[in-house]
């Protein structure tokens, strides 16, 4: 694993209009890594798409394959957001794009990862939304699940505010 080195940093971005502290990793000794770069089977014909289900026995449908086909296009070190993805598509709404994402059966290689709420906050990750005080879902949103998704994306270069905000607007990604 390589060595992280952290800085702390002052800003008054156009992302957060309060003063906020970045932490910005970088990535020591290695080059950022592509955690969508596995082998895993992905059906591409319409025949495999119909016939699939996913490991509780629910079939995938064709808003979820347009939803992961368009994720999958989002390269490494980039972030985009559901609004983005549901405006990309011509169908459904960020919700609707959220749904597809948190039920995702080809995580990582469709990098559901890699998106974030319009507002460039972390947004949500496994069905929890958010962490420490920004944390919604009651008692059992711990927040874990959206910390390792910032650590994901920490790894392929993506950093975020310690509030959970995008640190580098740049790294937003428009099809």
């Amino acid at each position: 694993m390589p060595a992280v080195r952290t800085q702390l940093r002052s800003t008054n971005g156009a992302i957060d209009t309060h003063k906020t502290i970045i932490s910005r990793a970088s990535i020591v000794g290695e080059e950022m890594q592509d955690l969508a770069d596995c082998k895993m089977h992905y059906p591409l014909s319409e025949k495999e798409r119909n016939t699939f289900k996913t490991r509780d026995g629910k079939r995938v449908t064709p808003h979820q394959w347009a939803v992961y086909d368009f994720t999958r296009t989002i390269p490494c070190g980039r972030v985009t957001t559901y609004k983005d993805i549901s405006v990309a598509l011509g169908q459904g709404s960020p919700r609707s794009v959220g749904s597809a994402l948190r039920n995702n059966p080809f995580a990582p290689f469709v990098p559901c990862h890699r998106i974030i709420a319009s507002t460039l906050y972390i947004g949500g990750f496994f069905g929890e939304w958010g962490t420490g005080a920004n944390a919604r879902g009651g008692q059992k949103n711990t927040g874990v699940q959206c910390n390792r998704k910032m650590e994901m994306l920490e790894k392929e270069g993506v950093t975020f505010s310690l509030e959970g905000y995008l640190a580098d607007e740049s790294l937003l990604w428009r099809d």
